[in-house]
């Protein structure tokens, strides 16, 4: 079993990230493959990148930095559930991705990006080279266009294709999970 962890990017007021993580959490934690956890950017609160060391060095001197580094060290697979601002990627993620290294390493990454009529594809494209330099492999992407019109008192509501979209990128997370975890195992035992 996978531990996957769904991260909404997204820590304004008025946000829709938290409903579409929401929704996104719900269909993985239906799948047998997952032992799945949502975890939301605002709550964990980063402050900016505030380490006087290198990540690489794993050398943590605050404690959200410590307990930042145990979440993701220990979860298997990520998705990121992020708006697209300004055609980019928030500055949450940016950040809480910079905080750490060797954790991210090695585990597939999936996005579910929103927006408007590009549906956050601009945003995916320049998260892209950062999360290939931390070493996380690409599992695919849900685009969700035009979000606003789904959302119905605060609850995400969309047509079955995006949870059709949805599972078809979970299978290929479960696929490369299975894989780099077991080559994980073997980078520890060697």
């Amino acid at each position: 079993m996978l531990k996957l962890q769904t991260i909404v990017a997204s820590t304004r007021p008025g946000r829709a990230g938290l409903s579409i993580g929401a929704w996104f959490h719900d269909i993985a934690t239906a799948r047998k493959e997952y032992q799945a956890g949502l975890i939301d950017l605002k709550a964990v609160n980063l402050p900016m990148f505030d380490e006087p060391h290198h990540p690489r060095m794993r050398q943590y001197v605050h404690q959200h930095t410590k307990d930042w580094s145990a979440t993701i060290d220990a979860a298997d697979a990520f998705v990121f559930v992020m708006p697209e601002y300004n055609h980019g990627f928030t500055a949450p993620l940016k950040n809480a991705l910079d905080y750490l290294s060797h954790e991210w390493a090695d585990k597939p990454v999936g996005f579910v990006s929103y927006g408007g009529v590009s549906g956050g594809t601009r945003a995916v494209q320049l998260l892209n080279p950062v999360t290939g330099a931390l070493g996380l492999v690409p599992a695919g992407e849900v685009n969700i266009p035009f979000f606003a019109q789904y959302r119905q008192d605060e609850a995400f509501q969309p047509p079955a294709s995006f949870t059709d979209s949805a599972n078809l990128m979970l299978d290929r997370i479960a696929k490369l999970g299975a894989t780099l975890k077991a080559g994980r195992r073997e980078l520890v035992a060697a």
